[in-house]
């Protein structure tokens, strides 16, 4: 759920913040970044408790920093542990700071213990930033691979953007990456000095955010113009696509 300054009713359904306002359980990735959420709510549907009162739990630091897409005993336990209110009746809302929880986010782990302990799942329709920008592309949406983040250093970067193009160019399916804000200007410069000139490569920020942008082309147009790179909001949140 992305937390723009805009209105929640601007990137969320009705019913999704119709269901969110019936919550008064949360497990969250930020819990600040999830009161400002429940206060568009608020304002937008009502809200069951106030804000105060809400019972908002947050994930650890750990799986802030090393993700929970991966079964690891502790990280399922805790999870496990997170869902007690779902065991005594209560509803529970997950929700990312911004995005997708589970995807590319954290919360796999309390999907995982919510399926083992037989507690209803049901994902709620939101922004998605990477199928936004896989839609914004022109590029292969049939096969497609979401691969996260690249390496900081960089020839390891460049040896993993050369395996990925490889791939792409073989088969087709597009690349999704991602990358910290602050180091976007960095990858996107990688990427222009290590794939190959008939490679395409799309950038696309701040989707479902009023400034959104996406750009694609060549990568030997993105050279030549430099109007493909100015403008765009490489100080937000961006997907980086590439393949055929």
């Amino acid at each position: 759920m992305a937390m723009d300054a805009a209105p929640a009713d601007t990137w969320l359904p009705r019913e999704t913040m119709v269901v969110a306002g019936a919550l008064t359980h949360w497990i969250t990735e930020n819990a600040k970044s999830t009161r400002a959420f429940l206060k568009r709510v608020e304002a937008a549907v009502g809200i069951a408790a106030p804000v105060q009162s809400q019972h908002i739990t947050e994930l650890p630091r750990a799986v802030h920093k090393k993700g929970d897409h991966t079964p690891q005993p502790d990280s399922d336990a805790l999870a496990r542990e997170l869902l007690a209110p779902a065991l005594e009746g209560h509803d529970i809302g997950l929700v990312s700071e911004a995005g997708m929880p589970a995807i590319a986010d954290p919360g796999s782990a309390v999907v995982r213990a919510a399926h083992a302990l037989g507690v209803r799942v049901v994902p709620l329709t939101g922004p998605v930033s990477l199928m936004l920008a896989l839609a914004a592309s022109g590029m292969n949406g049939q096969s497609f691979a979401f691969v996260g983040y690249v390496p900081q250093e960089a020839s390891e970067r460049g040896k993993r953007l050369r395996e990925l193009e490889t791939l792409a160019l073989k088969t087709g399916q597009t690349q999704i990456l991602i990358e910290t804000p602050y180091r976007n200007t960095a990858l996107l410069q990688a990427m222009l000095q290590t794939l190959h000139p008939h490679t395409r490569l799309a950038v696309c920020c701040a989707m479902s955010l009023p400034q959104q942008v996406s750009r694609s082309a060549l990568v030997s147009e993105w050279k030549r113009s430099q109007g493909l790179v100015s403008g765009l909001p490489l100080d937000t949140p961006a997907v980086f696509l590439f393949g055929r």
